[in-house]
């Protein structure tokens, strides 16, 4: 073992977090659950919802089972919905394929939907104890800032270089304590704007400590102005029903409900393709337009609600959705916006 995993390892014993919900009764289930919901998420955002995740399905075969609806409503909020289609997947993939176990060798579960390399060998570390590094985004930074790593860590040449280094300081014991703490280190002491040098267990072999320019790693992804996106949602309500449509499973807000949307601004154009004609129509408002941002881009979203009269009734294969029901809400996916908007639309 090097004396930089024996410090990582020491610091631990002493400062290591290990009373998060998932490293309580740890198995692969609970440790894939958590490593997939603390992808481009912190912790503190991310209890909650594994809390109501595994309360709703303790096991894998509970998750197989359930209607993806069910599952997108307990991620609704977090974000990256993709991740909540792929657990989902994989769920049903090691019910049907591995009868229901979990696999435990790395290649078969790095094969798994939404499961890479860093994922498969938390998972294989943290429950069997086997040698496999990871290298999340803390450890990304601890790596490019203790020795000196210039490029993006994106890159997949510095990400190659930083895979190097992950595996030649991984200790062949207590692999799991290892990783959690270099996670640990990352998230408490080497964070990204304000790192506690001083307090840093492997402060001794840190280049960019001693050149005093810890803040110059990792280097930043060139930044591109985010571009504007314009979206337009049509909210049809009858009394207190809402009209909704599951959108695609892959894409923005995928497999999660949304209002009937057009890229322009004429809302006659949807209520023709509705067959709303404005003798349907009790009271249309333009409501405030406001915006959501996404990594990429920013999104002005313009509603426009739309009082009905009548309930229509439309050709299922024509228009796939549901009559939302406010005062009895279904449990369905919805994203941030949608729940916003509907949280303020009017009961009778």
């Amino acid at each position: 073992m090097t004396h930089f995993s024996q410090s990582v390892l020491e610091w631990y014993c002493k400062f290591g977090r290990k009373n998060l919900p998932w490293q309580k009764n740890k198995t692969d289930y609970t440790v894939w659950l958590s490593e997939i919901m603390l992808q481009q998420t912190q912790v503190s955002t991310v209890i909650p919802y594994y809390i109501r995740f595994i309360k709703t399905f303790p096991n894998l075969i509970k998750l197989a089972n359930a209607e993806q609806d069910i599952v997108l409503h307990l991620w609704s909020g977090l974000g990256y919905y993709s991740r909540a289609i792929n657990l989902h997947k994989t769920a049903k993939i090691i019910q049907k394929e591995y009868n229901g176990q979990f696999p435990k060798n790395i290649k078969a579960i790095n094969a798994l939907p939404g499961i890479g390399r860093s994922t498969a060998g938390a998972i294989i570390s943290s429950v069997y104890n086997k040698t496999y590094p990871i290298l999340d985004g803390n450890i990304k930074r601890i790596l490019t800032r203790c020795f000196a790593i210039k490029g993006w860590p994106g890159e997949k040449k510095i990400e190659n270089t930083l895979w190097k280094y992950a595996e030649k300081y991984t200790p062949q014991k207590n692999t799991d304590k290892y990783n959690q703490a270099m996670m640990d280190i990352g998230a408490m002491i080497c964070t990204r704007a304000k790192p506690k040098c001083l307090l840093c267990p492997i402060n001794q072999y840190c280049i960019s400590y001693k050149k005093g320019n810890p803040l110059n790693y990792p280097s930043k992804k060139i930044k591109r102005e985010k571009s504007v996106k314009k979206v337009y949602f049509t909210i049809l309500q009858y009394k207190n029903l809402v009209w909704l449509e599951q959108r695609p499973t892959s894409g923005v807000w995928a497999g999660l409900f949304s209002f009937p949307e057009a890229n322009n601004p004429k809302i006659e154009s949807q209520l023709d393709s509705y067959k709303i004609s404005y003798k349907d129509i009790l009271q249309l408002t333009k409501l405030i337009s406001f915006k959501h941002t996404f990594s990429h881009y920013q999104l002005y979203i313009t509603p426009s609600l739309v009082k009905l009269s009548t309930l229509p009734i439309w050709k299922i294969e024509v228009h796939k959705g549901i009559w939302y029901d406010l005062l009895k809400p279904k449990k369905i996916g919805l994203a941030t916006p949608i729940k916003y908007l509907l949280e303020r639309l009017p009961c009778e």
